[in-house]
């Protein structure tokens, strides 16, 4: 196994010694390397030490369930109720229609519920501390039609595994991260096929836990709102100049330094090209799904794109000038590894969009072009407004 990754690594080390070293931006691109580097340590110590009382506040919560449950003494009535409310809320769509009262141990459920949620309410309701017995007094309905209570709400998925929930606990991380260490420590003593699946076990695992993102996002099938950017920005210029700006998609190479070029298509599509990671390029086509001129503009990508990609931006005039409201999310090939990979070789949206910004800004006010836009050899004459 080890002779099968020496060629790999060796050349990983050389491109990425040809990407850090080269003379024209190699500089600033060690500059950026450092300054992720120094920001990824200060996340993992915030992560240490919010991991460290987040284990020590289990131990102790585990403790006290420990002790409790040798304590047979009744619980008080509105104790009770309270957990009990609390459980109702994980497994039905609308906690806020059922009614609970307790006595001496006994909980009495009034209310309407519907019929798929029914069965499993009354069986986690049974399994709280302190139930005795239950007296189901609920009206079951199939459909929610007709009941005024049971309009609205969202559906509960009750209580999960904290390991297949979105979002882990810091403490939970942690135990991630050290398990998966040790698989990996355990693929690189194992060799063969073992070793191989033991490897990809563990980088699922650390990929996880660092990331703290669920593996289908880590996978890239996220969907399109796999990561969120929100700007604002304020220009010292009309709204309708900004918005004619902004609308024309052909003047964004003019003050965006990583898309390359925007495309016009017959069907009123438009095809970017954008800088990717290592000095790759990604490309996709893009729709306008909402246009009022002066106030609101909003795209996505087409179906199959490399980049899931859409976005909305609204236009608020104030004092002769504009406040421009951005809130874009997308979806990177590899999904949160190919984001990570991004962000390390410079092509992150998060890190670039102040920057573009800025430069729009510049360039809407002054008319001027900036200097370090993909496209410099313009006058303000040429702007497509």
């Amino acid at each position: 196994m080890a002779a099968m990754f020496t060629p790999m690594v060796a050349a990983a080390v050389g491109a990425a010694a040809m990407y850090f070293l080269d003379p024209d931006r190699g500089r600033r691109r060690r500059a950026l390397a450092r300054d992720q580097a120094v920001h990824a340590a200060r996340c993992a110590g915030d992560v240490l030490d919010a991991g460290a009382r987040d284990l020590a506040h289990r131990t102790w919560g585990t403790a006290r369930y420990l002790a409790g449950s040798f304590d047979h003494s009744e619980i008080a009535d509105d104790v009770l109720v309270e957990r009990v409310r609390a459980k109702i809320g994980r497994y039905v769509e609308h906690p806020g229609a059922i009614e609970v009262s307790a006595n001496a141990g006994t909980v009495v459920l009034t209310g309407p519920v519907l019929r798929h949620e029914h069965k499993r309410l009354l069986a986690a309701v049974h399994g709280v501390r302190g139930v005795g017995d239950i007296i189901d007094q609920m009206v079951v309905y199939k459909t929610p039609e007709g009941v005024s209570a049971l309009q609205g709400g969202r559906p509960r998925r009750g209580e999960r595994i904290e390991v297949f929930q979105d979002n882990w606990a810091p403490g939970t991380r942690i135990a991630g991260t050290a398990a998966g260490g040790a698989l990996a420590l355990i693929a690189l003593r194992s060799g063969g096929a073992p070793g191989l699946l033991l490897g990809a076990a563990a980088a699922l695992l650390l990929a996880r836990s660092t990331s703290n993102k669920p593996l289908r996002r880590i996978a890239g099938f996220g969907g399109r709102r796999s990561f969120e950017i929100q700007k604002t920005i304020a220009i010292d210029a009309p709204v309708d100049t900004v918005f004619g700006f902004l609308s024309n998609f052909e003047n964004f190479p003019r003050f965006m330094r990583n898309v390359h070029r925007v495309e016009p298509r017959a069907n009123g599509q438009t095809h970017w090209v954008v800088a990717g990671p290592a000095g790759s390029e990604v490309q996709w086509d893009s729709t306008i799904t909402q246009f009022a001129p002066n106030e609101l503009l909003a795209w996505r990508t087409v179906e199959g794109s490399a980049v899931a990609h859409g976005g909305i931006m609204r236009f608020e005039p104030f004092d002769g000038g504009t406040r421009v409201h951005i809130r874009m999310h997308y979806s990177p090939p590899a999904g949160a590894l190919g984001h990570a990979a991004a962000k390390l070789f410079g092509a992150d949206p998060k890190s670039e969009l102040d920057q573009d910004l800025m430069r729009l800004k510049a360039t809407i006010e002054t008319g001027q072009p900036p200097r370090d836009a993909a496209i410099r050899d313009w006058s303000a004459a040429s702007l497509k407004v």
